[in-house]
């Protein structure tokens, strides 16, 4: 790894990376290679997860094709340098910002997206003029291996390539020292990337998690909070970092969302065969092990051998439960309930920021006010999740749910160094600046007040 890491870097200061004309040939060139395995993707996350090939399309390689998309079309903007205005003080001078790739960037994915989380950030480090090293997560290994299968078809090693491993190799990949790291994953691992990057003081973007809480207040449509929460929550068995991890519901409308809920569970998630499956039966176990909190509602079967869960609900939860302290990224939905806004917040406010908040609300006020209140990464009004699938939107988190942003023109600048340069000129030179100048700090008090 330290040789492919001294390779890359040799391959990066050759300038090949650098122009638009080659960022925008590697990305034709990734696309292209995604087309030509696109079953064998959809087949790969069926045996692994259990995706249907809808799921796998619309939440992992469509994802990824409109990011190309829209990246290739804007980057010839997006490379050039900006000029910017310059003060007074400065007369006969000119100001840019000059965006450079950072070089060798290290990319590590997780498992729950295995396909998409590895290819997002890639797409921004490609388009940034960046080489990378990307390790999937060890816990798809087929989709590891495909992963490699790709991007060694389509990219020499020492321009982009793939390292497959477990935690062994990735303490590994993090002893060396890249330009910068991504890592998508939880909130312990990220605490572990960003210790080894202090080592080097190597920039980081953390894509982390939390408890991401859904708000259902009194004025909501009930309805249709309960058909966009269940989607949310139980698209990929909750196994999606920005999904709904408890709903919090004013007690006055909690009885209806609860029946409501149930019957969207029934409608899109209530056939065992097509119901995606936990990733592995270590994660199961640790699942089941929190139906024991609160009061199950709907749902609770489970097959740990099969890594199925039945999406459930969970009433007469508290805050002190287990399933509350810590994020659950399973097919289990605990049901909480508050009496003002201003007690919601409060609670939310107390933990830590989550990466994601849904707010169902026909009251703008109230709309307001949590915008204002409340601290997280990002979410949505009267939706959850699809704010993930906006590329203008950027995506991440604050706190411990994550540093730094992705998507669209964010993936561009989360792999590049804003360089500032001014130019100035030689036709003369002002001499306020230099100490021998009479008065000299008269007239600078005067220029600066």
């Amino acid at each position: 790894m330290n040789e492919l890491l001294k390779k890359q870097k040799r391959y990066f200061h050759t300038g090949e990376t650098l122009s638009l004309d080659f960022r925008l040939k590697q990305l034709t060139r990734l696309k292209e290679a995604i087309q030509k395995y696109e079953q064998t993707i959809t087949d790969t996350l069926k045996k692994e997860l259990h995706k249907s090939s809808f799921e796998a399309y619309t939440t992992e390689i469509g994802i990824v094709y409109e990011e190309i998309r829209f990246i290739t079309k804007r980057l010839s903007d997006w490379m050039k340098p900006q000029r910017v205005p310059t003060p007074l003080t400065h007369f006969g001078s000119k100001s840019y910002i000059y965006p450079e790739p950072y070089g060798v960037t290290l990319i590590i994915s997780p498992w729950n997206y295995p396909f998409q989380l590895a290819m997002s950030p890639l797409i921004g480090a490609i388009a940034a003029g960046n080489c990378a090293v990307v390790k999937p997560s060890e816990y798809t290994p087929e989709m590891s291996t495909l992963l490699k299968t790709i991007i060694s078809e389509v990219f020499p090693e020492e321009y982009v390539a793939v390292v497959e491993g477990g935690v062994d190799v990735s303490q590994q990949l993090l002893d060396l020292r890249f330009d910068h790291i991504f890592f998508t994953g939880s909130v312990s691992v990220g605490k572990i990337v960003m210790a080894a990057a202090a080592k080097h003081l190597t920039p980081v973007t953390l894509e982390l998690g939390g408890k991401s809480p859904a708000i259902v207040d009194a004025s909501a449509h009930i309805d249709l909070a309960a058909k966009r929460i269940v989607w949310g929550k139980f698209l990929n068995a909750g196994q999606t970092c920005i999904a709904p991890d408890y709903v919090f519901v004013h007690a006055s409308v909690k009885s209806l969302l609860i029946e409501r809920m149930k019957q969207y569970i029934e409608q899109l998630y209530g056939h065992k065969d097509t119901y995606s499956r936990i990733v592995t039966v270590r994660h199961a176990e640790r699942l089941v092990r929190f139906l024991t909190n609160g009061i199950v509602v709907h749902g609770g079967t489970y097959d740990i051998e099969q890594r199925w869960i039945e999406p459930t609900l969970l009433d007469d939860v508290t805050w002190d439960d287990n399933i509350m302290q810590e994020e659950i990224f399973g097919p289990i939905l605990p049901i909480l309930t508050f009496g003002t806004v201003d007690e919601a917040i409060q609670m939310i406010n107390d933990y830590e920021k989550p990466l994601a908040l849904y707010l169902f609300s026909e009251d703008r006020d109230v709309q307001q006010q949590v915008l204002q209140q409340a601290r997280f990464g990002g979410g949505c009004i009267n939706d959850t999740v699809v704010h993930v699938a906006n590329p203008h939107l950027p995506f991440g988190g604050v706190g411990q749910s994550g540093i730094g942003t992705y998507h669209g023109k964010a993936s561009f600048d989360a792999f590049t160094h804003y360089k500032s340069v001014l130019k100035q000129t030689t036709k003369f030179d002002i001499p306020l600046r230099y100490p021998n100048f009479p008065n000299a700090l008269k007239w600078v008090r005067k220029l600066l007040k």
